[in-house]
């Protein structure tokens, strides 16, 4: 279950918040840079698991951490993995049943910038979402970036990664979820029963949807808007309709 990054050879964790949940995930970590001067805080409590847990820690002087880092501003450490894999939607359904809960899992169509999908994992594993699925074309994948910004939940969220989003929303239906899209010609979120086992569909930045993808869904789903601007990015779009969804769950067991 534990993530996931684009380098086969290395993965890596850059932030404060993203290596500590990544060590107390227990994510086996290889190697751990500091920025010198940095040993104060976050960067000290880091340090401590490290050495608790055997991992090596480095200490970098400024201008080789800078040239080292892959993300605007690491916080002064980057921590290096073995590689990890992306899970099957299959896993992502199996941990619903676990968990003795009806399916939740967002589906990214084309989600390209990377703050928005980080932002996405934030928000999934706020929600007790069971997986996240993208492309893997013409999609953002689990970079640094996008661990950077999840603040540390790219170590909890199951992402599956599929060649065909609309033949995975077939799939889906097969396993009896509702494949629900974000799209302005649908109706009001709130007016739509969102209890039972639900595939949340939110487009890319550009695009939205798509067509073939749109025709999937078994329903579409709008947020009012009543300002200028013609639409929320996906990231907001993602969390508020989210919310609505563990609502309504929470709701009709209250």
């Amino acid at each position: 279950m534990i993530v996931i990054l684009e380098d086969k050879k290395e993965a890596r964790i850059e932030g404060r918040n993203a290596v500590l949940e990544a060590l107390s995930a227990g994510r086996p970590l290889n190697k751990i840079y500091i920025k010198k001067g940095e040993r104060h805080g976050a960067i000290q409590k880091i340090m401590e698991l490290a050495r608790s847990s055997g991992i090596p820690v480095v200490e970098l002087d400024p201008k080789s951490f800078e040239h080292m880092a892959q993300t605007r501003n690491p916080q002064g450490v980057i921590a290096l993995s073995s590689p990890k894999e992306y899970v099957s939607v299959d896993d992502i359904l199996e941990t619903a049943d676990r968990c003795r809960e009806a399916p939740f899992v967002f589906v990214l169509n084309e989600i390209t910038d990377p703050q928005n999908l980080g932002s996405i994992l934030r928000t999934a594993d706020c929600l007790g979402v069971h997986g996240v699925v993208i492309p893997k074309r013409r999609a953002c994948g689990v970079t640094p970036a996008v661990v950077k910004v999840s603040e540390g939940a790219a170590e909890y969220v199951n992402v599956a990664r599929v060649t065909n989003i609309a033949s995975t929303l077939d799939y889906l239906k097969e396993k009896g979820l509702w494949v629900v899209g974000a799209d302005m010609d649908g109706e009001p979120y709130y007016r739509m029963d969102l209890t039972g086992p639900v595939a949340l569909v939110v487009g890319g930045e550009d695009k939205g949807l798509g067509r073939l993808v749109r025709e999937k869904c078994d329903l579409l789903v709008k947020l009012p808007l009543r300002g200028h601007v013609p639409s929320l990015n996906a990231a907001v779009a993602a969390a508020v309709l989210g919310y609505e969804i563990l609502r309504q769950r929470e709701g009709r067991h209250a």
